[in-house]
């Protein structure tokens, strides 16, 4: 409790620098291998990638991490276009930058002191938990788009795995995934420090299809996986005391009004959450201050200065490339996907939620949230193709959609991903681009909103 209470004493971080660049032109020096930063304690080096371009990184001195993860010295860490990396240090280092990048300096204005105050606060909580026999801490982070939730989740996450704990990732940002693709909602077992480079290692994800890559789409299939989620997570907490004590952390998407903002109140309810981040949105904070029960912590802190806002096209590019690693690997160097026929008559492809009709036309005692759950059976055609394909886990069967069926569907998780690449109606066929082999392991296969387009 002392460190909450010393969290909400100090909100406004440490003393802003009077020029934030200026650590650029001071601490940066030419050297064999590429420009050579030298950085104070407490201090991070934040830089870009040029489209089309790699930057190399590499810790020539000192200690330094990469949004919680450790650098090892004299190792080099490429890093992609569009790539956006904030280097900092407790104690102070060196490091060498090589390759072109879109803007690269040395900032003292940081919200890391903050970051590790709330990760030692949690950590309180974990501590007491082990000692009352209790659960550990679940944390909910919120804001609007691009404030940077999903580092704060990275790096709390990384500081309690190096603490030796076993925190879950809840993802719920069906538009930028950092578990599974795009359009779907999934729970991941945070047992090592991210990779540098690559991010967690994606182990037996949990992941639920959504279809779409944003929750308005149908705001009732998103509450309804948001519950589903909650309730797989509080059953494996029942049988593993690490996975309870280490509680979770929970990336939200960055819709935070009406319909979004409910959901915000929803999530907390289903997964009885203990505290809420909000980042750099007092409003949000205040609202929820009011509406979440006077238990929850909700604690309001700044976003880093590093966070750049990404247009369409780089959101759009970032599920691309999302897509394109589910098949291919990381850096498309690791797996080969295979392509083979699917015949019309050997799977089903159903979508989730019925097109609205006015409340009239309805039959009696159905509504239209009914309809949002409702599964709709597809017929393949030649509109069918570049679409993701869920495989789910559900039991195959005879099932025509009814509402039984709807349920089961819904309530299993999905065990893989398929891109549609041709359809021929005359031989009623589909070409399929699959990370297996065939055959399909299911035949139950729920269409996605999002388009994919293999250019390999």
């Amino acid at each position: 409790m002392a460190a909450w209470n010393s969290l909400s004493m100090t909100t406004e971080g440490p003393e802003k620098s009077a020029e934030e660049g200026a650590g650029a032109a001071s601490g940066a020096a030419s050297a064999s291998t590429g420009t050579r930063f030298d950085l104070e304690k407490e201090t991070e080096l934040r830089f870009e990638v040029e489209a089309g371009e790699r930057v190399q990184l590499e810790l020539l001195s000192g200690l330094a991490e990469i949004f919680g993860s450790e650098l090892n010295r004299n190792k080099k860490y490429s890093f992609g276009p569009g790539s956006k990396i904030a280097v900092f240090t407790w104690q102070g280092c060196s490091v060498s930058l090589s390759g072109k990048t879109e803007v690269a300096y040395i900032s003292r204005d940081t919200p890391m002191l903050l970051y590790l105050n709330t990760h030692a606060a949690l950590e309180q909580m974990r501590q007491q938990a082990e000692r009352d026999n209790e659960r550990g801490p679940r944390v909910m982070v919120v804001g609007p788009t691009d404030v940077g939730k999903s580092t704060v989740c990275r790096l709390l996450l990384n500081y309690a795995v190096r603490l030796g704990r076993r925190p879950t990732l809840v993802e719920l940002d069906v538009g930028q995934s950092g578990v599974s693709v795009p359009g779907t909602m999934s729970a991941l077992c945070i047992e090592r420090p991210a990779d540098v480079e690559e991010g967690f290692s994606v182990q037996a994800p949990l992941v639920y299809h959504f279809g779409s890559t944003t929750p308005g789409t149908n705001i009732k299939l998103y509450n309804k996986l948001t519950s589903t989620l909650a309730e797989v997570f509080s059953q494996r907490c029942e049988v593993n005391r690490k996975a309870s004590v280490g509680g979770c952390i929970i990336n939200t998407c960055g819709w935070v009004k009406g319909s979004g903002y409910q959901a915000l109140v929803h999530c907390a309810s289903a997964f009885q959450v203990d505290v809420v981040l909000v980042l750099d949105q007092e409003r949000l904070y205040n609202e929820l201050k009011r509406d979440l029960p006077h238990f929850v912590r909700v604690v309001l802190l700044p976003k880093s200065g590093g966070v750049v806002e990404r247009s369409k096209d780089c959101r759009r590019e970032s599920r691309d490339e999302k897509i394109r690693e589910y098949f291919y690997g990381f850096r498309g160097t690791s797996f080969y996907p295979h392509a083979f026929d699917v015949r019309f008559a050997d799977v089903r492809i159903y979508k989730i939620g019925a097109p609205s009709i006015p409340d009239s036309c309805l039959p009696l005692g159905m509504s239209q949230d009914d309809t949002q759950l409702k599964l709709v059976p597809v017929s393949p055609g030649r509109d069918l193709t570049h679409h993701v394909l869920s495989v789910s886990c559900a039991e195959d069967d005879t099932g025509d959609g009814s509402s039984a069926r709807g349920r089961g569907v819904l309530e299993n998780p999905v065990c893989g991903f398929i891109v549609v690449t041709a359809v021929d109606t005359q031989a009623q066929v589909m070409t399929v681009l699959s990370p297996a082999p065939r055959p399909l392991p299911r035949h139950t296969l729920l269409i996605m909103d999002i388009r994919f387009i293999d250019l390999k």
